[in-house]
């Protein structure tokens, strides 16, 4: 969870005293991502060993790197802040406040995917977010910075009054997608409703009694937004630019095989993450509206950052996308 105190404190030691440690050119880099088909350029990076290859192909001989999976991005951040993580691969919320909170000291390097996230509810009495009550809870991976807690945030802006934005946020509650997902087939649990990503929306759509769709991601958005992309400390970037480059050529090859060869991709996924569900049932999902944005440029993003700041979330009012990402990636048509 993101404690506002600790937050404070970790970055300060991020922005200064841990500056010198993390400004050391690397040879072992450890990545951090999430569960969920969201990762799955990660995977395919990890099995191919693709920065490994592309560093290679820069000059850095003997690279080696070390992936971690946490359940929230809450989580990851504090890996990033803690200096037990060089590189984060989650959503656009944490990249947006830890780059408002170290004053530029975190930036983007590429995004990764950016499909729908979809809220789902097994109460049959809630069809839109007026129905949600003072009583019903909605899980989300990180409360009020996740990607997930932003978005519910602006469609709350939206159907309620832009001064009622955080209308629902007492209604969000902390739980990891796989959490999420048990917490949702547990008749008896509390929590009902939950803003999922794949391949949990899919698995509660079919397993879930009564599971159905209040809201998706691109209808509040108006398209597209970036959920997953790679980011660090500037630090960190400026100590290893070959190491930066090598994220983004790994992350395009990947993307290049999600497209070209779905079935081997999806084969890597089950594959690194151990995941039960059938290659037939992944390779359908896949195929449904939104699931082949597998895109470098960051999508969405301003729109998102428009509203942290006219909340008070943010201090600074982004002018651009290639304000909080790197130049590795200015040359991308992001929004």
């Amino acid at each position: 969870m993101w404690r506002a105190g600790a937050l404070a404190s970790a970055l300060f030691g991020v922005a200064l005293s841990g500056s010198q440690a993390l400004a050391q050119a690397k040879t072992e880099i450890a990545l951090s991502r999430q569960p969920g088909i969201f990762y799955m350029p990660s995977h395919i990076m990890e099995k191919q060993k693709l920065i490994e290859k592309h560093a290679a192909a820069l000059g850095l001989a003997g690279i080696t790197t070390k992936w971690l999976t946490f359940n929230s991005g809450g989580a990851q951040t504090d890996a990033l802040l803690a200096g037990g993580v060089d590189i984060l691969n989650t959503g656009t919320g944490n990249l947006l406040l830890l780059w408002d909170r170290t004053r530029g000291g975190v930036k983007g390097i590429v995004a990764t995917s950016a499909q729908p996230m979809t809220l789902i509810s097994r109460d049959a009495n809630i069809k839109s977010l007026r129905d949600i009550g003072p009583n019903d809870k909605i899980a989300v991976p990180t409360v009020k910075v996740s990607t997930q807690a932003i978005v519910l945030q602006i469609a709350a802006a939206e159907l309620f009054g832009a001064d009622q934005w955080s209308k629902l946020d007492a209604n969000t509650v902390q739980l990891g997608h796989p959490d999420a997902y048990v917490a949702l087939s547990n008749p008896q649990h509390e929590v009902r409703n939950h803003f999922s990503i794949p391949p949990f929306t899919f698995l509660e759509l079919k397993n879930v009694p009564g599971a159905h769709i209040v809201l998706s991601s691109p209808d509040v958005m108006g398209g597209p937004l970036s959920q997953a992309q790679f980011f660090t400390t500037t630090k960190f970037a400026d100590a290893n630019p070959k190491i930066i480059q090598a994220v983004r050529d790994a992350t395009r090859e990947a993307q290049d095989l999600i497209r070209s060869d779905t079935k081997t991709a999806v084969d890597i996924y089950k594959e690194i993450t151990g995941d039960k569900t059938s290659a037939d049932d992944l390779l359908a999902w896949l195929k449904e509206p939104g699931m082949m944005e597998w895109n470098l440029q960051p999508q969405g993003t301003m729109k998102f950052a428009a509203h942290l700041f006219k909340t008070g979330t943010l201090k600074t009012q982004p002018k651009a996308w290639t304000d909080y990402y790197l130049p590795v990636a200015h040359d991308l048509k992001g929004n």
